[in-house]
């Protein structure tokens, strides 16, 4: 295994790890499916988890892969986790996603009406 795929691996295992022992999540990690890819961790209907573990943030070709994920998983909303440097506590990295999705999820919290 290259040093980049294990980084994303540590990555993801950490992530479901954390959504297991925090959250009660049945988080497991997706295998890969090329094209199709629908993220990289299933465990909430609706939702695509897409995790970088990167030197260099590229916000921008993570929101595109992230909006063709959400289509090919036919899912409602889903995040980019990006590991932040210097910390392992998955807790503290950070969660990014288009306006539109935070907003999505705003109204569906109930915080918008309309």
């Amino acid at each position: 295994m290259s040093k980049s795929k294990a980084k994303g691996t540590s990555a993801e295992t950490a992530v479901v790890n954390y959504l297991k022992d925090k959250w009660n999540i049945p988080a497991e990690r997706r295998a890969l499916t090329g094209a199709f890819d629908k993220g990289d961790i299933s465990g909430i209907s609706d939702v695509v988890f897409e995790i970088k573990n990167h030197k260099t943030m590229v916000l921008g070709q993570w929101m595109e892969e992230l909006k063709v994920e959400v289509t090919n998983a036919n899912a409602e909303t889903g995040v980019v986790v990006h590991k932040r440097k210097g910390t392992t506590d998955v807790s503290e990295w950070c969660a990014s996603m288009p306006f539109w999705m935070y907003m999505y999820l705003l109204k569906h919290a109930g915080y918008i009406d309309g």
